[in-house]
């Protein structure tokens, strides 16, 4: 169920029988036709144990459900839409930024830690993402949200990525990350860029990255 870009801006999705959406609440635009929108426990995740865990883990946004037959328009804050087509990978990406997706994706939650140790605990305080982010995988589509649009970088292996934590939007494929420092002397005294972390991405995937440094 793709969803199309109607500017920059907003998206539209077509919603179909026997088919669901689910997107943050206060996302809806407009819609035509006749569509049904009902507060969501679960959003698409697997199973009751995985809802206690995102919410214990500040990863419950509060989602609506979107049913039936007709159009959607969908948009939230004024940010940048960015569509994101999956095809059986997994996406990475913080639960405030997921404008809606298809019910056909599996939700989950993935702790930090597991990717990079300790360094991916210091990512989520340094970041202010938390320490757990959302996982969309299977075969569906999503929109993200960012600010000032939003750029794909191409993670090759041997051939590394490094993104400023704030710019860090999201990612997908076999990706491994980690927080390094370029802490210097300048840094010490504040005559510093202001890049004293990193975020280095490593393996077979792709990374998106906005156009400013502004959280959400």
């Amino acid at each position: 169920m793709p969803f199309t870009n109607l500017t920059s801006r907003m998206v539209e999705a077509q919603v179909a029988p026997g088919s669901t959406l689910f997107s943050q609440r206060g996302a809806m635009l407009a819609y035509r036709g006749q569509v049904r929108f009902t507060p969501s426990i679960t959003g698409g995740q697997r199973g009751v144990l995985s809802m206690i865990g995102r919410r214990v883990a500040n990863e419950a946004t509060p989602l609506m459900t979107i049913e039936g037959q007709g159009t959607v328009m969908f948009g939230h804050g004024g940010h940048h839409v960015q569509v994101i087509d999956l095809t059986g990978d997994t996406l990475y990406v913080e639960a405030d930024r997921l404008l809606a997706f298809d019910g056909s994706l599996r939700q989950g939650t993935m702790f930090l830690g597991s990717q990079g140790g300790v360094m991916g605990l210091v990512r989520g305080q340094a970041t202010g993402q938390g320490l757990f982010t959302t996982t969309l995988e299977g075969r569906g589509s999503a929109a993200v949200m960012a600010h000032g649009g939003v750029i794909e970088l191409p993670i090759q292996p041997g051939r590394p990525v490094h993104v400023d934590p704030q710019a860090y939007v999201a990612h997908r494929g076999d990706v491994r990350n980690k927080l390094s420092t370029a802490l210097g002397w300048r840094d010490m005294v504040g005559r510093g860029s202001g890049e004293a972390f990193q975020l280095e991405l490593s393996g077979n995937g792709t990374v998106y990255v906005q156009a400013s440094e502004e959280k959400l």
